[in-house]
């Protein structure tokens, strides 16, 4: 186990560096002066061109990007070109409302699929099982930001049961100001992770060992729970991990949506000015939690199934 993990880690390094090196480029390549978007239109050559010296923009790429990962190593991720704060915290102020409302979005997706998918594969073509398949499919094909103005709409415009924006003041106010938000990005997520649980949990459900469960008499609930669950599951946190990514990407346009504080709505201010730092500052902080979770379904797979850690 210890060098499965060894392995791992090593791999997400590895996966890191690349990404972070690729997205450098890429981030360069778009369209567009830092310079020009920081002092204006009405901003000299010779301006432009101290400003550039100043953010390091007048060298190769390939020193810049060195000179990235050696500041990386220093935990210096740079500064701010406007305020000329460290990049680090303005980045991590921001990165607990997104990380909030993606552990409530994936919180209570689980709660209800899971449950529901076992449901379904033990009633498997009954009526419950047919309305459950219709109405999670039908959630799985509306994008997020769909349904986040929908959800605004009517549950704050029409009915005026929660609030519209903001983050809310305290802890109370701001578990409230998470309902409408957190419905919309897990409202796909409890049909898709259903359908995958009741797969899962059929083909389980029909292997020996659960037969040889059914015939010493065990209930159906303690077999689906201490026998079937655990190995119907892995499919599904492979899945959680990978989709981090996933919810990442919707809690950008949801908070903008919502005009909630995040790491979306900094990203997508810090695109538009060209401010690089606060970009590539993200842009690494995003990847390391697309990684990790990755590297921990991985890890929670091989403590559940021991098989996997020979795929490595």
């Amino acid at each position: 186990m210890w060098l499965y993990l060894i392995k791992r880690i090593a791999l997400a390094i590895a996966i890191i560096a690349i990404a972070v090196t690729l997205l450098f480029v890429m981030i360069r390549a778009v369209p567009g002066d830092p310079a020009a978007v920081l002092l204006g239109p009405r901003a000299t050559p010779e301006m432009k061109a101290q400003l550039h010296q100043q953010m390091g923009l007048d060298k190769p790429l390939v020193v810049q990007i060195a000179t990235f990962f050696g500041g990386l190593l220093r935990g210096d991720l740079g500064f701010d070109v406007f305020s000329q704060r460290p990049v680090a915290d303005i980045v991590f102020e921001q990165l607990p409302y997104t990380i909030g409302l993606i552990l409530v979005s994936i919180f209570w997706a689980v709660m209800v699929a899971v449950p529901l998918g076992c449901y379904s594969a033990m009633r498997r073509n009954s009526l419950v099982d047919q309305v459950a398949g219709v109405v999670t499919v039908a959630t799985i094909a509306i994008p997020s930001f769909v349904m986040a103005v929908y959800a605004l709409l009517i549950f704050a415009v029409t009915l005026r049961w929660l609030p519209a924006i903001g983050a809310g003041n305290g802890f109370r106010d701001g578990l409230i100001h998470l309902i409408l938000p957190g419905f919309a990005i897990g409202i796909g997520w409890v049909g898709y992770i259903s359908r995958l649980v009741r797969a899962s949990m059929l083909e389980v459900l029909g292997e020996n060992h659960i037969r040889m469960a059914r015939s010493f008499g065990i209930s159906e609930w303690r077999i689906v729970a201490r026998y079937a669950l655990p190995l119907a599951i892995l499919p599904t946190v492979t899945i959680l991990g990978v989709g981090i990514a996933w919810l990442l990407s919707s809690a950008v346009f949801i908070e903008v949506v919502f005009a909630r504080p995040g790491v979306g709505a900094l990203i997508v201010n810090a695109v538009n000015t060209r401010n690089y730092p606060i970009v590539m500052g993200i842009v690494l902080v995003t990847t390391f939690l697309i990684v990790t979770a990755t590297t921990l379904s991985d890890v929670v797979n091989a403590f559940l199934d021991p098989r996997t850690r020979e795929k490595l």
